[in-house]
């Protein structure tokens, strides 16, 4: 039996109001080869202090993956630390900062729109307007993982909702972080994710010297629910 010596530290960090269950089935997969430790945010209010928690509590090395805001998170545990980072794993993420002009604006008014509803008919309605733009239509009638998303988003607080959102609208820029990566690296998203295009993955993976690009079919932004086996995968082959 593999013994916790011999199995690559991997901390975990979830993405906006996520938390360990975005990882559960990738932490039973990997358990033979990876000592997994998940990251969870508090009311921690910016990116850098994500960053810095990350640091407080890993290992002094350590392989780290990232989905979504915790992508993010990821890139600024690199510019902080890159000499603690052996590999780096980014899923259904993003680098660039908010845009100037009417794009920033747009996007801040539809998290705040979000955050009203929240706040006016709870966590649970606001997840289902959430959820459209996340996950694909054809996939909106999986009633398990839609439950088990809604149930995540809905343990949380509209208080939360809203610490979270001003950490992402104050992003750091993290496109000159890719050209220093110097580590293994997985960049991975759906093949349908509109939100963290392929596109997007594919500048990106280009950027980064030897990255891994892997584009999940039939798959949205919740690519470690949607399609665990096939996320798994692509993390074990990383690790490796």
């Amino acid at each position: 039996m593999t013994s916790a010596l011999d199995r690559t530290p991997l901390v975990l960090l979830p993405g906006f109001l996520c938390d360990g269950t975005v990882w559960e089935h990738q932490i039973a997969a990997l358990s033979g080869i990876a000592e997994c430790k998940v990251i969870e945010w508090g009311t921690l209010g910016s990116i850098e202090a994500m960053a810095e928690q990350v640091l407080r509590v890993a290992p002094e090395r350590f392989a780290l993956a990232g989905h979504s805001m915790g992508g993010r998170v990821a890139f600024q545990v690199y510019r902080m630390a890159p000499q603690r980072v052996e590999r780096i794993a980014l899923l259904n993420t993003g680098a660039d900062a908010r845009p100037e002009g009417e794009a920033g604006v747009e996007e801040e008014r539809r998290r705040r729109a979000l955050l009203a509803k929240a706040r006016s008919q709870g966590m649970r309605a606001m997840t289902m307007d959430w959820l459209a733009g996340m996950i694909p239509p054809y996939r909106m009638t999986d009633g398990p993982l839609v439950d088990e998303i809604v149930g995540m988003f809905a343990a949380k607080s509209p208080d939360l909702f809203e610490i979270q959102m001003k950490a992402l609208l104050a992003r750091p820029n993290a496109n000159p972080v890719l050209g220093q990566i110097r580590c293994p690296a997985l960049v991975l998203t759906g093949e349908d994710d509109g939100w963290s295009t392929p596109a997007r993955h594919r500048e990106m993976a280009a950027t980064i010297a030897g990255a891994k690009l892997v584009l999940i079919p039939k798959c949205g932004h919740m690519s470690t629910m949607e399609r665990p086996a096939e996320v798994a995968e692509a993390m074990r082959a990383w690790l490796a």
